[in-house]
């Protein structure tokens, strides 16, 4: 019983394919910043600021252009953004790897901005593929193979680009790249549902009716939770390399990855999911400690187990809440935010930790990560408790509408609630048991014995 949403999630159409795709396609991504490190300080020569510098570089051009491609695929659709990000980024790892260390910076912004959006696709299309009863394991099984790509994706890397060569491995990620495009060109996966407007159509949606606070403190916990994970990876490295266990480093980390993917698994066989910000905020109040245990490369393992098993949740529950939210139209867009609000936090909680451990000593990076994802929480709070206060409100249907009045789509009416005389009713609005309709239209008699001798149709 407890693999049942996983089996009706991924008996589901396109499903199975989708994640496989997408995981494929995500591995040269998830190996591009150690490639290009190890390019900068090995071929040419730099240090690891001067490579630090290059890949904040592409993140600041990835941030930057996720949610445009992400609006492109609202207004054009998926294919001709695929052609566009698939040729400009294999054509930046052609030209990289042969670049000055001044030229590479502001290439690898360009290359960020028109980075194939892989991730962002595979979770829109998540979205329009699944009914809101399975979208919750649906983006756990994205979290977990997103898990299965970072473990997969930098391992490769490495053995490459140290067999090799890094210049190898940037030409290598080209090819990656260009396969990774054209399996999801090939795919085609839908990015609106079967009952929502084509791309076609032209529907466009304002951004002020869903760029609301609720949205933005789902990005600002996004944004935490990986600032907390990256920042607790240079941690580990830290306290390990302190205590003189770095080569137990490896097995610290697969063990992280691996409670994070037990607990996307169980998260993923709940009915009803979680806020984010229930499932980030022990996340990171648990990893404050976790440096007390630098001593043992064995019980910094155990004490990452509850921190660790948080991660996916909390990545997933993110994902399901914005495509609960956001209208088809504008589904690309928010997709394309939230990928950025996550690379951001990856990108801000390495150097956070690494200030920590380089003033206060490397047990202090664990607690530098934890407490300002703390912080993010606490801001979050007030928003999430408004929401709250906002559900347990009595439901607008109470009051009378006026006569004539529109009634809201999507609102159920309380039982014995009386219909205003001519109001229109929405199709998706489900009529209450024992409902009285108001006062009858001039036709209505008529209409009673037109129909009252007719047998009823089966």
């Amino acid at each position: 019983m407890l693999l049942t949403p996983y089996r009706e999630t991924l008996a589901l159409p396109k499903i199975p394919s989708l994640l496989v795709v997408a995981t494929l396609a995500r591995i040269p991504i998830a190996a591009a910043a150690v490639v290009l490190t190890l390019h900068v300080v090995t071929d040419l020569g730099r240090g690891y600021g001067a490579a630090g510098l290059v890949g904040a570089a592409a993140t600041i051009g990835g941030s930057v252009g996720a949610p445009v491609m992400g609006r492109l695929i609202d207004r054009r659709g998926l294919r001709p953004v695929l052609v566009l990000t698939t040729v400009a980024e294999v054509i930046y790892w052609l030209v990289a790897q042969s670049l000055p260390y001044w030229a590479l910076l502001p290439v690898a912004v360009l290359g960020g901005f028109l980075a194939l959006p892989a991730f962002s696709v595979a979770r829109q299309s998540i979205a329009a593929l699944t009914p809101e009863s399975h979208r919750l394991p649906a983006f756990a099984l994205d979290s977990i193979t997103t898990e299965m790509s970072f473990m997969a994706g930098p391992a490769l890397g490495v053995l490459i680009a140290t067999s090799a060569g890094p210049r190898v491995a940037m030409l290598a990620l080209a090819g990656g790249i260009f396969l990774s495009g054209l399996g999801l060109w090939l795919l085609n996966p839908p990015t609106r549902a079967a009952h929502e407007k084509p791309v076609s159509s032209g529907e466009r949606v304002p951004r002020r009716s869903w760029l609301s606070a609720r949205f933005v403190a789902i990005l600002a916990v996004t944004m935490a939770a990986t600032l907390v994970l990256s920042g607790t990876d240079v941690a580990v490295v830290a306290v390990l390399r302190e205590s003189g266990e770095v080569h137990w480093t490896g097995a610290v980390l697969s063990l992280w990855a691996f409670f994070s993917l037990l607990g996307g698994f169980a998260y993923g066989t709940i009915r009803r999911g979680l806020p984010a910000l229930a499932l980030f905020t022990p996340m990171a109040l648990l990893t404050i400690p976790v440096g007390l245990g630098g001593d043992h490369w064995w019980l910094l393992a155990v004490l990452l187990i509850p921190a660790g098993a948080l991660c996916a949740p909390t990545i997933t529950a993110s994902s399901d809440a914005i495509s609960r939210m956001i209208p088809a139209a504008a589904r690309g867009e928010a997709m394309g935010l939230h990928n950025s609000a996550l690379t951001v936090g990856v990108a801000l909680g390495g150097p956070l930790a690494g200030l920590a451990i380089d003033t206060k000593g490397a047990a202090w990076g664990f607690v530098a990560v934890g407490a300002v994802g703390v912080l993010v929480a606490l801001l979050v709070l007030p928003a999430e408790l408004r929401r709250r206060r906002s559900l347990a409100q009595p439901p607008a249907a109470d009051v009378p509408l006026p006569a004539g009045a529109p009634l809201p789509a999507d609102v159920p009416l309380p039982a014995g609630a009386p219909l205003p005389a001519g109001a229109p009713l929405p199709a998706a609005v489900p009529l209450p048991a024992g409902a009285p309709l108001a006062a009858e239209g001039p036709h209505a008699a008529e209409g009673k014995s037109a129909h009252a001798g007719e047998p009823s149709r089966p």
